[in-house]
């Protein structure tokens, strides 16, 4: 599916069908945000500007400001982006694809930034692209968590909700070229530092 596709897939989307928790009860679903958020506080500095890309309505964004944070959330669905400020009116929060990010930041870059349950629902070419707006938009030595899966048998999602899965061979020659440097963690997601293009080991 093209990235335009998953979009407006996401856009349209009844809101109970964005995430499985949301069909046990609407506290279950905001509790797995907050414990989402402080998994990344194990590898994002306290206080550290922060990018939550592909936002959603808040899920994560509103529990890592709640822990001191300076977060931009960043979704390019103004649908998921009224149901956030409706929770958390005063939050920073940006209509924008991958390709806006530098538009709305400017010169600025991010001490960290984070995708959950974004890049797997992508072609491994829209995949990349939107790993290099991130990195783009993470000052040099910032942290990037990608929820970037590897699998044996690595393929392409071919639904707006499937799964895309990496080698590891892909993955690394993806560091590389972006300039991702690996950083070993607990977390159930890729966690990276920002490093020059080709430096990544």
């Amino acid at each position: 599916m093209t990235a335009a596709a998953v979009i407006q897939a996401w856009d349209q989307a009844d809101p109970d069908a964005i995430h499985p928790l949301r069909r046990v009860s609407e506290a279950a679903y905001w509790e797995s945000g907050q414990v989402q958020a402080d998994m990344l506080a194990t590898v994002i500095p306290g206080g550290a500007k922060v990018l939550d890309f592909g936002c959603g309505d808040g899920r994560v964004a509103v529990p890592m400001a709640g822990l001191g944070y300076d977060v931009t959330a960043i979704d390019a669905s103004q649908r998921m982006l009224d149901r956030l400020t409706a929770r958390a009116p005063d939050a920073t929060a940006v209509q924008a694809d991958a390709d806006g990010i530098a538009a709305h930041l400017g010169r600025r870059r991010m001490d960290a930034v984070y995708a959950l349950a974004v890049l797997i629902h992508h072609s491994w070419t829209d995949c990349l692209h939107i790993i290099g707006r991130l990195r783009a938009a993470t000052k040099l030595g910032g942290i990037l968590v990608l929820d970037w899966p590897l699998s044996q048998t690595p393929e392409e999602a071919d639904s707006w909700i499937g799964v895309t899965t990496w080698s590891r061979q892909q993955q690394t020659e993806a560091c590389a070229q972006i300039g991702l440097e690996p950083v070993d963690s607990e977390l159930p997601w890729g966690v990276y530092r920002a490093v020059k293009a080709g430096a990544a080991s």
